[in-house]
């Protein structure tokens, strides 16, 4: 499992790794899709009530899927490769 992450870190061309992350990503849109349904239902309704805690786990669920599902599908394993930081940054830290 290692050399498999070590793989992604480098960048290397990895047909597996861009078929099921992709593939995951979709099926986040999926899911995205489905809970924003079901947000949609919960809003056209006249609720009762105020807001509940449920319905906004639902709707930041929405958020999290839309997000993460948007840059597994467009990137792939391109978001887990190692980015060089400048040593004139200010986020480097030479140990």
């Amino acid at each position: 499992m290692p050399n498999n992450l070590d793989r992604l870190r480098k960048g290397e061309r990895w047909w597996t790794a861009e078929a099921v992350l992709r593939s995951f990503g979709v099926l986040l849109l999926a899911g995205s899709y489905r809970l924003g349904l079901v947000a949609h239902r919960w809003a056209t309704t006249p609720p009762p009530h105020q807001a509940t805690l449920g319905e906004f786990a639902v709707c930041l669920a929405i958020a999290v899927c839309l997000t993460s599902g948007l840059a597994l599908t467009m990137f792939g394993p391109k978001l887990f490769e190692h980015v060089p930081i400048p040593a004139r940054s200010a986020y480097y830290w030479r140990s």
